[in-house]
């Protein structure tokens, strides 16, 4: 069983809300994460608890095989209403993570009854607001990219606007 918490309370509480608002929600809740740094610890837990609410989540890996990974995630975003954005220490080293945040940041800023979470996972919310340690790294990185630059400056916004949202560490 899984401890009660004031992170998983709040968002099963909100969850819980957002599926007797509306049944054309696919998903209740889109989850964003570096997989590589949460997968197999604490989103497993919350991906459980979420289950045992009978409360639906998207998760990029769990999509069908050969689905177009992008426009399902775009569309996964656009019909969620609560996002859990769970920040980790290589959060912003994938460029998919950071464009799925700027679409997240969208969707809040469009939809007033859009909830977004932020779960600072082994990190402290001023690295991420700041862009120091693995989060400056990451983005050196970023600007060194060709492809990559013209976002850097929509990535640090929504990053910024995420980190400065109450959340949990």
């Amino acid at each position: 069983a899984l401890i009660s918490t004031p992170s998983r309370d709040m968002a099963l509480s909100v969850a819980s809300s957002s599926t007797s608002e509306s049944a054309t929600h696919r998903y209740h809740v889109f989850i964003s994460f570096r997989g590589e740094d949460v997968r197999h610890g604490f989103l497993s837990h919350l991906q459980a608890a979420f289950r045992e609410n009978q409360i639906k989540t998207f998760r990029d890996d769990g999509m069908e095989k050969g689905a177009a990974i992008w426009d399902a995630l775009v569309d996964a975003i656009r019909n969620a209403k609560l996002f859990v954005v769970i920040f980790s220490k290589n959060y912003a080293s994938s460029r998919w993570c950071l464009k799925e945040l700027v679409k997240i940041m969208e969707r809040k800023k469009e939809n007033e009854h859009v909830t977004v979470i932020p779960v600072f996972y082994g990190i402290e919310p001023t690295h991420i607001r700041k862009q120091t340690g693995t989060y400056h790294t990451a983005f050196s990185k970023h600007q060194g990219s060709w492809e990559d630059r013209c976002h850097v400056q929509q990535w640090r916004t929504a990053l910024a606007q995420a980190a400065d949202l109450s959340g949990f560490p």
